[in-house]
């Protein structure tokens, strides 16, 4: 069965898209920590991130840090936080937060609550800036 990543990248259910290449997708969280908070992951529906081949492994990061650095140029920050996490969708997905200090970085701070107009201002900063 498809999950809900997947049905995103078929444009089955609507995201934020920012980037994506013949294998990779980044997307904003629709319950971000901060403005910008992206997931990146793999067109190939895998649970488990460390389940993807070493070469589609490091692939996947070397998108994420494309990802990444558009993201700080979109959104000034000290550093974007890198986090693999979540268990709540089974398909491999990684968390690029903007970030001033680590504590932007806890998934138990509370989520933003932002408009459609600011998602899609978000997005089309970070995909300018990819």
């Amino acid at each position: 069965m498809a999950t809900i990543f997947s049905k995103i990248i078929a444009s089955e259910i609507p995201c934020y898209k920012v980037a994506e290449n013949d294998k990779f997708f980044a997307f904003l969280d629709i319950n971000p920590l901060a403005k910008g908070h992206t997931l990146v992951i793999p067109k190939q529906e895998v649970d488990y991130i460390f389940d993807l081949s070493d070469e589609d492994l490091a692939a996947m990061h070397v998108f994420a840090k494309k990802v990444a650095l558009a993201i700080g140029k979109a959104f000034p920050c000290r550093k974007v936080g890198e986090a693999v996490l979540g268990l709540e969708v089974p398909h491999a997905h990684i968390h690029l937060i903007p970030m001033q200090n680590e504590k932007d970085m806890l998934f138990s701070n509370p989520k933003l609550k932002l408009t459609d107009e600011e998602f899609k201002a978000i997005a089309k900063a970070i995909t300018m800036a990819f």
